[in-house]
């Protein structure tokens, strides 16, 4: 809400010299963001001129120019004073001659845009100022001619300030409302806040107008289909004003406040209706009587309807939309926006004035239906005092009459909205509990009167029976009046105190570890990322479910199924994901356009699991949002809400090691993809069972998949491996499609499912004081068997002497026949009560070559 100083000062008293930075900080203390401050960033010598002479003079570019001779007076100057100066001026509008009064911009003046002004030679004279438009001083968009003043009733002197004449001095600042404040989108409602802040006194606009009594227009209220039980319209004022001009000028005082105030000027009728709007906050319409057939219905809109709007969109109404209807049909979408074939024109004479009180929730669903906001649906739906709407038909009557050249009808109507006080039972005793500071009874009492309540002792102790003004509908709990407690007495009172936690609280074991997770992999090198959970049909097929890898004998990966969104943000990504993997590809592939090639990416997220059967809960079946739903119902939403077990996955690209003097650059392979995902495995004290996998998204032959040791159950029996992810190069030809350089590796882990199965207590190994025994082993096996499954056997077989094991070759070549291949293995024992001899060592790793024989055929090569 946007509200000139001079507006506000009409009904608040203001301190002289006061600041839009000092009513901001006012108004910041009764709760009230402060947002900008609003000017017309006019300054330097804008003065009032007469033209004593325009001379037409048409030019090789077809343009046709006056040259003026202008008389103007330095401001506070006249010419009786010796002030008077004429200068030459070229001006290219041609709606002015001599002895008219216009505003004229000297040199040294800057207009808005930072447009300074000065002496200049343009169509061979020298032009000393300039003769300004509305649109050049931000008064509106009219520029094909400049600002006459006669034209606009005014007769100043030679010399006035034009800025203080035109009301360009002013200043508007800017406020957020919250949607519970309906009646501060209006400046008799910051009027009133302001009082509230700083205790100024206060002068309700609404009742100085006196309204003059109006009967014989015929309305009807026929609402057939209420919504929640509440009629749509419960008020209707009407009033109606003959003889206008409506082509006469909008005043300059008005047209400046409206502009301050974020509203376009336009035309009388529709200038006056909206001052008088952002004046009192009631929306009002005009429509032209002579268009009118009959009198006016307020219904529901009928199945197919149509109405065509100012906006001249043809609009295919709904039948929960209120329309207001004469006999001809619809003419208005009711509190939204009005109808084109009954609008105000230039030709207007007579006009029938609307004030009305329609219901928030059918005008805010109206308006979100046909994608329409507007001034009026913005405070509808956000309730408006419904006491004010005779005061606001009055109020802009008198205006048509003053400034229009109107007369005042007896005709109207005046259908006033009941209106039922909401009485609270306030404790006195809660309010120093809920807010936490100490609040004495009386100023508790005061506080709530301040803001126009009625106040009156209850029948319990310390009890207050408080009903609320017709302008504040958002008071209807303790809380709420509790609340304005807090802010009329003062937010500072609030003490400032750090809460203690309860005692045995903290993380669960889960954050725990995910945050162990986290810092170990960033630690690592690894940068963390988030992306946006929407996804497209193209990225679910291409990169399928995430960890858990398809069917190695599957043919052809079958369609991955997703939760679609019923209003995406982008069509393009209707679907939540189901792997991580798309978000860090279109990371890295937007880095990689800004020229950052080398990446080590990861990313900590849930993914969506698809419903099935009667666990899916359609948008058809989501309750209103006007009522609080069932205890079922709620049961029903919980029950709905898709698994989302949290992920890890990353993403590296480029070089690992870059290029340096004596040594080579390395490119990130699908070993380091391995080492990431054992990294986060390992924070977690999960251990990763490593194997040949494959993956829709990943290199065949370059994937491996993840597993670990499900805990043995209650028989004693081993549970088995459980697949948690995958790791390995993307297909050349997704990296290529993302335009990524070279070769990409990546990983995903289900990581809520490998820290259910990490150990409670993880397993630390004993120290040993003794020394180790080092031994290596290379066996002979058939190329297809997998080497992590050669070292598995070798290390069970090894038995508890052996403390240490891993590859350091995979030979294939001269002396080892075709179809085989040379494993070597590097072993090390070690006991914890000896020094292990050399034979015990090569005995065990013996016993590790048999288990290797019997599961694989393996032999030590020759």
């Amino acid at each position: 809400m946007r509200v000139p100083l001079s507006w506000l000062g009409e009904f608040a008293t203001l301190p002289e010299g006061v600041t839009p930075e000092q009513v901001h900080a006012d108004l910041v203390r009764v709760g009230f963001e402060e947002e900008s401050i609003r000017r017309f960033d006019v300054t330097g010598p804008v003065v009032v001129g007469e033209v004593i002479s325009a001379e037409p003079e048409e030019h090789s570019n077809g343009k046709t120019i006056n040259w003026c001779q202008v008389r103007v007076a330095a401001p506070g100057a006249l010419a009786a004073d010796g002030g008077e100066d004429v200068r030459g001026i070229v001006c290219g509008a041609h709606n002015f001659g001599p002895g008219d009064k216009v505003v004229v911009s000297l040199p040294g003046a800057v207009l808005p845009g930072g447009f300074e002004i000065s002496a200049r030679k343009t169509y061979g004279h020298v032009s000393d100022g300039m003769i300004a438009s509305a649109r050049e001083l931000s008064l509106g968009d009219e520029h094909d001619g400049i600002i006459v003043l006669g034209a606009l009733g005014l007769d100043p002197e030679i010399g006035t300030d034009a800025k203080a004449l035109l009301g360009l001095s002013d200043t508007a600042v800017e406020i957020n409302v919250t949607p519970d404040r309906g009646y501060a989108f209006s400046v008799r409602g910051v009027a009133r806040e302001y009082s509230h802040s700083t205790g100024a006194a206060f002068a309700d606009p609404a009742r100085a107008v006196t309204v003059t009594p109006a009967s014989g227009f015929p309305v009807a209220l026929a609402d057939e289909a209420p919504i929640r039980g509440r009629d749509g319209a419960t008020g209707f004022i009407t009033r109606v004003v003959r003889g206008i001009d409506a082509t006469r000028p909008t005043p300059a005082w008005m047209v400046a406040r409206l502009q301050l105030a974020g509203v376009r000027a336009l035309s009388l009728p529709v200038d006056i209706s909206n001052y008088v709007m952002m004046e009192l906050g009631q929306p009002l319409h005009s429509y032209d009587l002579a268009k009118l057939t009959g009198g006016i219905t307020v219904r529901r809109a009928a199945a197919g309807e149509t109405l065509l709007t100012l906006d001249e969109q043809e609009r295919t109404l709904h039948a929960e939309d209120l329309v207001i209807a004469d006999e001809s049909g619809a003419i208005g979408l009711a509190g939204v926006m009005g109808g084109e074939s009954t609008k105000t024109t230039d030709d207007t004479t007579d006009i029938l004035i609307e004030a009305a009180t329609f219901d928030p929730v059918s005008i805010a669903r109206t308006s979100r239906r046909h994608k329409l906001p507007s001034e009026a649906s913005k405070r509808f739906e956000r309730g408006v005092d419904p006491l004010v709407a005779a005061a606001a038909a009055q109020r802009m009557v008198d205006l048509l009459v003053s400034l229009a050249g109107g007369t005042a009808d007896t005709l109207g109507s005046d259908i006033v909205a009941p209106w039922e006080p909401v009485t609270v039972m306030l404790p006195l005793a809660r309010v120093n509990g809920l807010m936490g500071a100490d609040y004495t009874d009386e100023e508790s009492r005061a506080a709530l009167e301040t803001i126009g309540c009625t106040v009156a002792d209850g029948a319990a102790d310390r009890e207050l029976v408080v009903t609320a003004p017709s302008w504040r509908s958002d008071l209807t709990r303790p809380a709420d009046l509790i609340e304005e407690i807090a802010r009329i007495v003062g937010y500072d009172r609030i003490p400032s105190v750090l809460p203690v936690a309860p005692a045995g609280r903290g993380l669960t074991r889960e954050q725990r570890l995910r945050r162990r997770a986290a810092n170990t992999i960033t630690a690592a090198g690894l940068n963390e990322v988030q992306s946006y959970p929407f996804v497209s049909r193209a990225q679910l097929e291409a990169f399928g479910a995430g960890a858990e890898a398809p069917a190695a004998d599957a043919a052809e990966p079958a369609a991955v199924d997703a939760i679609r969104l019923a209003n995406p943000l982008d069509g393009q990504t209707p679907f939540l994901r189901r792997s991580l993997l798309p978000g860090l590809v279109t990371a890295a592939q937007r880095s990689v356009s800004r020229g950052i090639t080398d990446l080590a990416l990861v990313e900590f997220g849930s993914v969506f699991e698809p419903m099935t059967g009667d666990a899916e809960l359609g948008t058809e079946t989501v309750p209103p949002l006007g009522e609080r739903p069932s205890e079922e119902t709620l049961a029903a939403l919980n029950a709905s809400i898709p698994a989302q077990p949290r992920r890890a996955a990353g993403l590296l690209l480029g070089d690992v090691i870059a290029k340096q003097p004596g040594e080579a650059a390395r490119e990130y392979d699908w070993a380091d993809a391995l080492d990431a995902a054992r990294e986060v495995a390992q924070s977690v004290s999960a251990e990763l069972v490593v194997t040949q996998g494959t993956h829709r998204a990943f290199h065949p032959g370059r994937t491996a998949e993840l597993a670990v040791r499900v805990t043995r159950d209650a028989d004693g029996e081993d549970g088995g491996l459980e697949v948690v992810g995958v790791a390995g190069e993307l297909l050349p030809e997704l990296v290529a499609a993302h335009h990524l350089p070279g070769r990409a590796v990546a990983f995903e882990l289900n990581l809520e499912r490998i820290i259910e199965l990490a150990p409670r207590v993880p397993e630390t190994a004993q120290l040993s004081t003794y020394p180790a025994a080092t031994q290596d082993l290379t066996l002979v096996v058939a190329v297809d068997v997998p080497a992590g499954d050669v070292l598995a056997v070798v290390t069970a077989g090894a038995g508890e002497l052996l403390e240490e094991a891993h590859i350091v070759d995979d030979y294939r070549g001269q002396g080892v026949e075709e179809g085989q291949k040379a494993l070597t293995f590097a072993l090390l024992f070690r006991a914890n009560d000896r020094t292990l001899k050399a034979e015990e060592a090569s005995e065990a790793k013996l016993a590790g070559v048999a288990a290797a024989e019997m599961a694989f055929g393996a032999h030590l090569r020759d």
